[in-house]
């Protein structure tokens, strides 16, 4: 979409909303609160909460990384901002991170305003940190790092982040921190892992052995099928997963209650899947190729055949879309587009799937590779807040728009 398009899709979007008598919300231009003496991203992947519960901070990373992809060399600072002074506090180092998903910092529903669990790299192996974040006291490691941990933040999902790093180098972690078994195509003792963030102890809940019936064959003899992106529920019951193969890159949408039970496949043959979040404990949205031809943003049920293309034409392309905390709108971005490499961020109005343009954020080019810039939109636990990440002034850094109702 050019610019003249851009400006012709906002006016009929405008006039279409007030036709509808559609009232979106009045959203403030975004103010940049991380500093640009250094390289700042969310400490997590889009959709996760990035706010304390009473929104006065956000997890955030700082680095000295700014277009390469980082190794267990590479330091990153785990720090919160203040956002009544958007001064960077910093509390925690940590070399299991990357510059797509951050630390996957969460902070945790059992007192969430406090404690935060991260990923470190720590004697040899990947392991997620319980830190008290004001004291800065550590509360307890685990010997697994974590990809997921659900709404009442006594569970967590773990997947192996060293096999990632081989199949996907800019997701995975560098270092020997997990064993990533490059020479077995489905290992039977890989996969999902539910974790106990009480005891530490962890359950195999899907393997990759049980996924190969599931999955397009692997033709390559050195190919491998891996486990990238994961999330529990609204409800904490279920989850979403995607299953990979390089160098193929067929990929595979799954949900499975989080007992093991009950793993289904999202899509026929062919749809694909990319990008996703849960509406609630039923419904959920991923990015893939409807019908196997067209990408879009797709709502349904798991189990059922009632695939939905969201926006009305206008969202037809793969985009990080996710639901605010209310289920009335979903924010969702686009990758680079046009000769200008504009980024631009959305607002749905998820009962008459209205689309409203929130910005155009152009990225420079140097970003164009594993250290591209996301912009990654996630909500504040209220609704009120929108945060993302962009390179558009020069340097990665962490933006918030405000929203009035």
């Amino acid at each position: 979409m050019n610019r003249l398009q851009f400006i012709f899709a906002t006016l009929f979007i405008t006039g279409f909303a007030q036709a509808q008598n559609i009232k979106f919300p009045q959203v403030s231009a975004p103010v940049q609160i991380t500093s640009n003496g250094k390289e700042h991203l969310f400490a997590s992947y889009y959709g996760i909460n990035s706010w304390s519960k009473n929104q006065r901070y956000v997890t955030v990373l700082e680095t000295d990384v700014r277009v390469s992809i980082p190794t267990a060399l590479d330091t990153a600072t785990l720090g919160l901002i203040d956002l009544r002074t958007n001064k960077f506090i910093p509390v925690a180092k940590t070399t299991a991170w990357n510059l797509q998903q951050g630390c996957m910092a969460h902070w945790l529903a059992t007192n969430p305003d406090s404690l935060v669990i991260y990923n470190d790299y720590r004697k040899g192996k990947f392991v997620s940190v319980i830190l008290n974040v004001l004291s800065r006291k550590e509360i307890k490691e685990l010997p697994y790092p974590i990809a997921a941990v659900s709404p009442d933040g006594k569970e967590a999902i773990s997947i192996n982040f060293s096999r990632l790093r081989l199949t996907r180098t800019d997701y995975g972690y560098d270092g020997p921190g997990q064993v990533a078994q490059p020479d077995v195509q489905f290992p039977e003792d890989d996969g999902l892992f539910l974790i106990d963030l009480k005891t530490g102890k962890a359950k195999l809940i899907v393997s990759y052995a049980k996924l190969k019936p599931m999955v397009p064959e692997i033709s390559d003899a050195k190919g491998i099928e891996y486990i990238g992106h994961v999330l529990f529920s609204r409800g904490g019951t279920k989850l979403f997963f995607l299953a990979r193969a390089v160098p193929t890159w067929n990929t595979t949408s799954f949900t499975i209650n989080k007992d093991g039970s009950n793993l289904l496949r999202s899509f026929p043959d062919n749809w694909g899947g990319s990008h996703f979040d849960w509406l609630d404990d039923r419904d959920l949205m991923i990015t893939a190729k409807y019908e196997g031809k067209q990408d879009a943003h797709i709502l349904f049920t798991p189990g059922q055949t009632n695939f939905k293309r969201l926006g009305n034409g206008l969202l037809d392309y793969d985009g990080h879309g996710t639901f605010s905390p209310d289920g009335k709108w979903m924010v969702t971005d686009t990758y680079p587009t046009g000769g200008m490499r504009e980024q631009k961020i959305y607002l749905m109005d998820m009962k008459t799937e209205a689309v409203l343009p929130l910005g155009r954020y152009p990225e420079p080019a140097e970003f164009n590779a594993g250290w591209r810039c996301d912009i990654h939109c996630r909500w504040s636990p209220n609704g009120d807040m929108i945060g993302f990440n962009s390179t558009h002034t020069g340097s990665r850094q962490v933006y918030i728009m405000k929203l009035k109702y």
